[in-house]
């Protein structure tokens, strides 16, 4: 059975204390010791996984000061810090096993904009590209770009002196910093900005004062020794910037320099003023398209030297990966295939800035490359140019998802950072690879690569299984070859993510002297190693650095989960770290519980990471839970004295249910995700399990056999409606079910609309009988609870649509889909519910006739968790979304020669729709939009479309008691204000049942399902 589990992961008592005591005091932040909570900071984009004492989230700068202040005190000189953001370091720059200072849940505010000297000032949680968003009116942007933009913190960018793409142009994070705003060990604040060399005071009268001037004599004196020893690159040492803290003329000294790429070590940077760089009146992007990788990499440099803005590289592994992600479909005309050619490496150059001089240097760029395609120079094998700016960041957000889909190669070995930010001269960087690549391929290795060819950095990830120990080992003995090749070539291992735990490699880059000063200056700022110990350097005399290479990665934990385990929780442990379920973005669909909680064990990389330590828990405790899942539940009288319990006894698995009934199964993870998490499949593996110790609740129950039930109840649905609807009943239902707004019942029923109608003849001896031809004009039309029962005048108007066109429609009988009990965890009645689906299903698709559904989340669950539970059991049957099965008989139409049914100039003018995405469909269908499109252009209208979050019903999630707050967070945060800016209700169009049920709730209207638009305009006389 599954027994409790204990971690055994106490606080240590000074940190109990510590927090105890920082809890009674003035702080208004969160204070957040749950072990989930740790386990989720326990990683970052890393291989390293190091377990917090708890993670603090200040409200603002003055919570930070009271807590360093607290700390200051010597009972409490043990405890440690360290700030983290968006937590999207590559090598571990954030975690620490002391206390985490989380400033991105709260401290997230754009403080104020000067367009018209052209800075902002802001706090260092806020997301850069959240920042831009709040910049663009002003006509201006936050340059320094990054992959990770949409969830990366402004103040993990000034921590890592971060850049990326067209840095050659826009410079370092260093480069923009006017001054910062800090908290130091001690509690007290540190402003720092340009000073006049004659304005440092000689005779300090405070710590700043000291540091100051400590620094600036320290960084003078070894001026000379610092020129010569720091790389010539674009890129930034990271730890400490000894080079730029006094300007070429020694006049002008800025501490600023010596926090940007400090990597939390010196002091907590709470705000920063940041200059800002107009956006460009014109951008333009060439992909250039070659046989191989070397072939991009050499041709690079003739691109920089055409005044290119940017200059991108990606290898064949990267393109083939996004090829087959969802993200492909935005950009694969934009990087077309060439034919009887492969392309091998892809160069994306764009130009940007005035109008004129964009096309000048355009021009010249296409002149050359012609020239060179012509006489086969370079292995060029084609080009593309789009001016498109929409179309520019498809391409960029592909580029940055590539990140990522790194992680999604197949095998047990993946694609890891740990040596993968290294930076070269530019004129190197062709040479620097090939013996890179050499140096891979003599371990066996696959790798993929991309980066910034123009500023000399190329990501490269080797593929290694961190649950194997000869393949840990082997990451060190690379990481000690990749270090030394790139000095050999005048360049750094750490040339764009942070040093992190890579410390280690610091003396033979800065030299014995210089590296001595770095931990001087260490010492200055934090004499007891208590900010972010263990990286960059340590102050002198504290001996060897607490972390190196060689430190404790999520591989040494995940190793105990058995390999069998493993391999049946693929979703669980693929999750690489990545984070982009923590984009800031409320229009992105994935994770709408992370933003509604902004907490992250409410987030699929958190709900992954909670996961794998409950498979290691129940390994440790001698449980196999494969055999588990296969197990009867206890008794129903021990499972309540369990669920009686589980107060007072400690249950990780409590922990691990507290984060998986906060998702709301929406699965835009399983597409929008870089590897694929499927947070629904294992949290419905988990449900499934844990309720074998616990009972259910009741509202479990109502949902699971709500499909069974639906048809009894619309038997008598005015009858089940006054029973249902009426004041005492909804307080009853609300009370003891924890159930809310349940939606009536359709009257007249669909079976009473279709009393008489042809439709309702379903005979399979019959349907069998008809030739081929006469096959052709029948469309089946397959029913969902939710529409058929809640709906029944949209089934009816799909079925008047269908004779509309011609054709002529069967309504199905009406067979449990079994997603409602997926959701819940019933696993073992949804594997019947879907087999004799599944049966029946395949046998009507033996007709040759097509079926439709209309709701998107139970037709793609026909495709998606039928799969999973039957596998080959399956069948080959299809059931279309009605805009798939249109766009056929569109084609079909326009084949025969049939005109658009309203093709008038007047009626494109007047006809006007726009359609709402259904986060399930548009994630994992996203050319549903494009399809709509083109159907509605076909009828004679237009249709707009607006790309929406989660509307925040997702199902029965909205209903119940428990998730109302956010369900209704999730609709005001993309979908209310959108609602509102439409004047004309009646041209809103929702494919998603769930959604149109969600604006009828807080709007006050239903919206029209597409099919329903369609039917009016092909009535139309």
């Amino acid at each position: 059975m599954l027994p409790l589990l204990s971690h055994q992961q106490t606080l240590e008592p000074v940190y109990l204390s510590f927090l105890d005591e920082l809890a009674q005091s003035a702080f208004e932040g969160d204070i957040d010791s749950r072990y989930s909570a740790r386990m989720v900071q326990a990683t970052d984009n890393s291989v390293y996984q190091f377990l917090p004492q708890a993670v603090i989230y200040p409200a603002h700068q003055q919570d930070i000061e009271l807590l360093l202040s607290l700390a200051a005190t010597e009972r409490f000189k043990q405890v440690t810090f360290s700030a983290r953001g968006g937590g999207t370091g590559t090598n571990g720059q954030s975690l620490t096993h002391g206390l985490i200072v989380d400033v991105s849940r709260y401290m997230n505010k754009v403080l104020e904009v000067n367009a018209k000297e052209g800075w902002a000032r802001v706090q260092t949680g806020v997301v850069k590209d959240a920042l831009n968003d709040a910049l663009r009116p002003h006509g201006f942007f936050f340059s320094p770009d990054l992959s990770t933009s949409n969830r990366a913190t402004v103040g993990g960018m000034i921590n890592t002196d971060a850049s990326g793409a067209g840095s050659l142009v826009y410079g370092k994070t260093s480069d923009h910093v006017l001054g910062l705003t800090s908290v130091l060990v001690d509690g007290s604040v540190l402003s720092t900005e340009p000073v006049a060399k004659a304005d440092i005071r000689s005779e300090p009268q405070n710590l700043v004062d000291q540091l100051t001037k400590q620094v600036a004599d320290a960084c003078e004196d070894k001026r000379g020794q610092i020129l010569s020893q720091f790389p010539d690159l674009n890129r930034f040492l990271t730890g400490y910037d000894l080079k730029h803290v006094w300007n070429d003329e020694l006049s002008q000294f800025d501490l600023s320099r010596i926090l940007t790429g400090s990597e939390g070590t010196l002091a907590v940077i709470t705000e920063a003023k940041l200059n800002l760089t107009p956006l460009p009146k014109q951008r333009v992007m060439v992909n250039i398209k070659y046989d191989s990788f070397e072939s991009a990499l050499r041709h690079a440099p003739s691109l920089v030297a055409a005044k290119a803005t940017v200059v991108e590289t990606i290898d064949s592994k990267v393109l083939n990966l996004a090829r087959e992600d969802i993200i492909w479909h935005s950009v694969s005309e934009l990087i077309s295939d060439v034919p009887n050619k492969t392309i091998e490496g892809l160069n994306m150059v764009e130009f940007a800035g005035d109008e004129q001089d964009v096309e000048a240097r355009l021009a010249a760029l296409e002149t050359t490359l012609s020239k060179q395609l012509e006489n086969q120079q370079y292995g060029l094998v084609g080009f593309q140019i789009t001016k498109d700016k929409s179309s520019i960041t498809q391409i960029y957000a592909m580029r940055k998802k590539a990140v990522g889909l790194l992680g999604a190669v197949k095998g047990r070995r993946k694609p890891l950072a740990f040596a993968e930010d290294t930076a070269v001269p530019p004129e190197n960087l062709a040479d620097f690879i090939m013996e890179f690549r050499a140096l891979l391929d003599s371990h066996n290795l696959q790798y993929g690569m991309f980066g910034h060819v123009d500023a000399g950095v190329l990501h490269v990830r080797p593929a290694l299984d961190m649950c194997d120990p000869q393949d840990e080992r082997l990451l060190k003995t690379i990481s000690d070859e990749v270090a030394a090749l790139t000095l050999k070539y005048g360049g750094l291992m750490w040339g764009e993510h942070g040093k992190g735990v890579r410390g280690e490699y610091g003396p033979d880059v800065f030299g014995d002297e210089l590296f001595a000063l770095l931990e001087q200056i260490k010492g200055w700022f934090d004499p007891d190693n208590r900010l972010n110990p263990g990286k960059l350097v340590s102050p002198p005399g504290f001996g060897p650095m607490q972390f190196n290479v060689d430190s404790v990665k999520r591989g040494t934990f995940d190793r105990q989960i058995p390999v069998n385990v493993r391999e049946a929780y693929p979703d669980v442990m693929n999750c690489n770290g990545n984070g982009l379920c923590f984009n800031y973005s409320h229009y992105s669909p994935m994770c709408p519980s992370f933003k509604a909680t902004g907490d992250r064990i409410h987030s699929p990389k958190g709900r992954a990471g909670l996961m794998r330590e409950w498979l290691r828990l129940l390994e440790a405790e001698g449980v196999d839970v494969l055999e588990l899942a296969k197990s009867k539940p206890l008794g129903m009288m021990q499972r309540i004295q369990n669920s009686l319990r589980s107060d007072r006894d400690y249950d990780y698995s409590h922990e691990v249910m507290e984060s998986l009934k906060g998702c709301l199964a929406c699965k835009a993870c399983s597409s929008q995700c870089p590897v694929k998490v499927d947070v629904p499949k294992f949290r419905a593996q988990f449900f499934d399990i844990y309720y074998k110790r616990y009972m259910r609740p009741a509202k479990d129950y109502l949902v699971g056999g709500i499909e069974d039930s639906l048809p009894l109840m619309a038997a008598m649905p005015k009858i089940t409606n006054f029973a249902s609807q009426n004041s005492l009943s909804k307080w009853l239902i609300k009370k003891s079910i924890g159930y809310v707004d349940s939606p009536l019942l359709s009257v007249p029923t669909l079976k009473q609309r279709l009393d008489g109608h042809a439709s309702r003849g379903y005979d399979l001896e019959d349907l069998q009988a008809l030739t081929e031809e006469q096959r052709a004009q029948h469309v089946l039309v397959v029913q969902d609870p939710f529409n058929s029962f809640y709906d029944a005048g949209l089934v009816y108007r799909f079925i008047q649509l269908v004779e509309k066109l011609g054709l002529k429609p069967v309504l199905l009988p009406y067979k449990p889909n079994g997603k409602p009990a997926h959701i819940k965890g019933f696993l073992a009645k949804f594997a019947k519910m879907a087999k004799d689906s599944a049966d029946f299903l395949n046998q009507v698709h033996q007709l040759g006739m097509p079926m439709v559904g209309l709701d998107p989340a139970l037709v793609l669950c026909y495709r998606d968790e039928y799969q999973q539970i039957l596998g080959d059991k399956r069948g080959d049957f299809e059931v279309l979304l009605p805009n798939e099965w249109l766009v056929d008989v569109v084609a079909k139409q326009l084949e025969n020669g049939s005109p658009s049914e309203l093709s008038s100039e007047e009626s494109e003018s007047k006809l006007h729709f726009t359609w709402y995405s259904h986060c399930t469909e548009s994630t994992a269908k996203p050319n549903t939009a494009k399809e709509w499109q083109a159907i509605f252009k076909h009828f004679g209208a237009q249709l707009e479309t607006v790309n929406l979050g989660c509307c925040g019903m997702a199902g029965t999630y909205g209903h119940e008691v428990d998730n109302l707050e956010r369900s209704k967070a999730l609709y005001e945060m993309s979908w209310k204000e959108q609602i509102k800016q439409q004047a004309d209700k009646g041209q809103i169009l929702v494919s998603g049942y769930s959604c149109r049920s969600q604006v009828k709730r807080f709007d006050g209207f239903k919206p029209k399902h597409p099919i329903e638009a369609i039917l009016e305009l092909v009535t139309q006389d």
